[in-house]
């Protein structure tokens, strides 16, 4: 009945199932070796960053993965398909091409926050700014100042550490409720700053690599991000739970956290700073 096992006779069935049960382990076994040095070569490389936020963009609501042309006006629908990867994206330089021509000159709707105009911003609320010597310099914007608040802890990358664009810049906590910050570039971390610094970083451009900030919302087109994110904003902390947001004149309180602590933080945060 079983080979070695007297009176066993190999028919074509026994050879056609061990063929089978052969091929089966083959492929199990190849597909592990092929899993194996992908997740080596991954992390030898630094790529979990980037894999990573693949996998969080994909989970974001269509809210969050609007594109920039669609908060902009340029366009009535649309969903980001590239991670607001801008610079890899074959519709965007379409859209820039046929936008009309804007003035420079006047001023940007801002909603009474602080959002100066020589920087460039990221989705998840992080802002970057070229310097003359060719550092960037990274920080949280003024409606990411205004959820947190004072935190009381903030975890802030060692100088020598390298981000990835869209990989997790620093981290921190407020009454509990974790946060963390998506960095709007890559680059090393030449120096850091503090509390009474504002929480900044300032990285090295990688070697050989022009600075590239096309995939980052800037000048005019934050006015119509930012509206968007405010109503986004009033609708996580719905007045019938928390009450008014907006302090008088229509401006956006500051310490947030402090003066609704009956929000549901954990959702607010996770969602303002695109962590699904």
């Amino acid at each position: 009945m079983f080979p070695g096992v007297n009176g066993f006779h190999w028919t074509f069935g026994h050879i056609l199932f061990v063929s089978i049960f052969c091929t089966v382990g083959l492929v199990i076994l190849t597909a592990a070796i092929v899993a194996a040095y992908r997740s080596w070569r991954d992390a030898r490389l630094n790529r979990e960053p980037r894999i990573r936020w693949q996998s969080d963009f994909h989970d974001l609501s269509d809210r969050e993965r609007r594109c920039r042309h669609m908060l902009s006006g340029e366009t009535q629908s649309r969903l980001c398909p590239n991670a607001f990867e801008c610079r890899d994206c074959v519709t965007h330089p379409k859209f820039v091409e046929l936008a009309p021509m804007v003035d420079e000159t006047m001023p940007v709707e801002t909603y009474g926050l602080e959002f100066p105009v020589e920087n460039y911003y990221h989705r998840g609320h992080a802002w970057v700014r070229p310097e003359s010597n060719g550092t960037l310099v990274v920080g949280l914007d003024d409606l990411g100042r205004r959820l947190i608040g004072p935190p009381d802890h903030v975890r802030l990358p060692a100088p020598g550490t390298h981000l990835e664009n869209n990989g997790v810049a620093w981290r921190g906590d407020r009454n509990g409720v974790a946060f963390r910050v998506l960095s709007p570039v890559e680059g090393e971390v030449i120096e850091t700053g503090g509390p009474d610094q504002g929480w900044y970083l300032r990285l090295r451009p990688v070697a050989n690599k022009p600075t590239d900030l096309r995939h980052l919302l800037h000048g005019h087109e934050v006015s119509g991000w930012l509206r968007d994110e405010l109503d986004r904003l009033q609708m996580l902390l719905s007045p019938e739970a928390t009450g008014p947001s907006l302090a008088d004149g229509g401006v956006l309180m500051e310490d947030l956290s402090k003066a609704q602590p009956g929000a549901n933080w954990d959702k607010v945060m996770g969602e303002m700073f695109l962590e699904p």
